[in-house]
């Protein structure tokens, strides 16, 4: 038996330590390990939970607005009011725009040089980060193709630029927007912000359909066997999101992002008052496992003994689940992606769900657009409630997946209580209290590996989920501090 230890693992968005045992050239069983505390709930305890919509989008600097989107849908909750039609739709462009920004970042940027083989690109210096150094990985792409890629790569820091810039139309400015306000935006539309954001949407538009999917069609072509490799717990949770209409009733609106679960081969409803988080193996007090998470509290245990990770493991219903576009395509019935049939549970069909899902954002972000009309109201005023306590819970869709901010106001109207369960918690997640691995371990478990000292077929599968522990760890000290590790033993 060979354990392997990759430490920490590159071009995702965080600090991942990666452990596994390997047996006759398989994994046979695998540990997912979040190195870094942060500590965001303990900030924003006794703060005017106003204050939350700034705090929590430094969370992350790749998806800030998603949580910028999740803590004030929590507010919006907690205060009884919703915003306007524009300040809706705003918001969904606000947030649309961040995903193109991402989904583009995520294949091009971190798990393109996978399968794009730069050195055979004389243009390219690949003597330096993030080309070198690398795994010895076959790169099966015909030389054509692979320019072709390459080139793509280079293209797409002009497309993220464009997605940014046409958030900020919106947001004022991106990473860390300021426009999102309880009962709606602070920005109002006007014809020349409307065909500015429209302008750069077109391009991206172009962007998607003429290089990124015939990229990811490429690499289904020419690397199949990925589609056989981290098949995960083929349990599918979309929370929903983009609101299509007015209603405080998240679950039950109509939304672009439709909400519902796929368990044990079954679509059913969701149902968020089944959502609960646990912490055997996290290095938390065991008291605060097993509660729902507007009642969950972070009590850090880092001697604790078994525990190998500073992410809880939220459940539903006790079961482990896949968030993410491959989860809210197949929960939407997307017929692209249920046409794979179990091919889409896998490396690639993460890769090609992702990307479908980015081309239908896109054209829906433009007609949202063209819905705005000058003059029209997009906020609802508010008052911060006090006389008795108040819980607001915040669902949406982050980039990377099912996202949920719960909010507990004091009777004096401060923050008592903050938890944000993000996509890659879920993801990502340690063993539960019944020793069941979370999907990030159950995909990487039975996994060949050709060559364990270049192990690609791991760093792919983790790769797939776009993780980002930066959301998903919630101060590390200097005796614990791991810079880098790469260990066979």
């Amino acid at each position: 038996m060979a354990k392997v230890v990759v430490d920490p693992v590159t071009r995702i968005e965080g600090h991942l330590k990666l452990e596994v045992e390997i047996d006759g050239g398989v994994v046979k069983d695998a540990w997912t390990s979040g190195t870094l505390w942060r500590g965001f709930e303990k900030i924003l305890q006794g703060r005017d939970p106003r204050d939350a919509e700034q705090i929590v989008q430094r969370i992350c600097g790749v998806c800030p607005t998603s949580h910028a989107t999740a803590g004030i849908l929590a507010l919006d909750d907690a205060f009884g009011i919703e915003p306007p039609p524009h300040g809706r739709i705003i918001r969904n462009l606000i947030l649309g725009s961040n995903f193109i920004q991402s989904h583009i970042l995520h294949f091009f940027h971190l798990a393109a040089l996978d399968y794009v083989d730069v050195e055979r690109v004389k243009s390219i210096n690949v003597n330096i980060p993030p080309f070198k150094p690398r795994y010895n990985t076959p790169f099966n792409l015909p030389d054509d193709i692979n320019e072709f890629a390459a080139g793509c790569y280079l293209d797409a820091l002009v497309a993220r630029r464009k997605a940014q810039e046409a958030l900020a139309i919106w947001g004022g400015k991106m990473p860390h927007v300021q426009s999102i306000v309880p009962g709606g935006v602070s920005e109002v539309p006007d014809a020349q912000k409307v065909f500015e954001y429209i302008t750069r949407i077109d391009e991206l538009i172009s962007f998607i359909e003429n290089k990124y999917i015939p990229v990811v069609q490429a690499v289904a072509q020419y690397f199949p066997e990925d589609f056989n490799i981290g098949i995960g717990c083929k349990n599918m949770m979309a929370y929903g999101g983009f609101p299509l209409e007015e209603g405080k009733d998240h679950v039950k609106k109509d939304k672009f992002f439709p909400s519902g679960i796929y368990l044990r081969g079954q679509d059913l409803p969701f149902d968020p008052k089944n959502i609960a988080e646990e912490v055997k193996y996290s290095w938390y007090e065991d008291d605060t496992g097993g509660q729902t998470p507007d009642v969950a509290v972070i009590t850090a245990a880092p001697e604790k003994k078994g525990a190998y990770s500073w992410m809880k493991s939220p459940r539903y219903n006790g079961n482990p689940m896949e968030v993410g576009p491959l989860a809210r395509m197949w929960v939407m019935k997307q017929k692209d992606v249920r046409g794979l049939g179990d091919k889409a549970f896998s490396v690639l069909g993460r890769h090609f769900a992702r990307a479908v899902e980015c081309k239908l954002v896109a054209h829906e972000l433009k007609k949202w657009a063209l819905e705005l009309k000058p003059g029209e109201p997009v906020c609802t005023p508010h008052k911060v409630p006090k006389g008795s306590e108040v819980v607001g819970m915040g669902l949406t869709e982050a980039p990377r997946g099912a996202l949920g901010h719960w909010h507990k106001i004091s009777s004096d109207g401060r923050t008592a209580v903050y938890n944000a369960v993000v996509p890659t918690t879920f993801n990502a997640s340690p063993r539960d209290e019944r020793d069941v691995q979370g999907p990030m371990e159950q995909a990487i478990i039975g996994t060949p590996v050709q060559d364990i000292n270049s192990p690609v077929e791991l760093v792919k599968i983790v790769r797939s989920f776009d993780p980002c522990f930066g959301c998903a760890i919630h101060i590390m000290t200097p005796d614990k501090k791991t810079i880098s590790q790469f260990a066979i033993n």
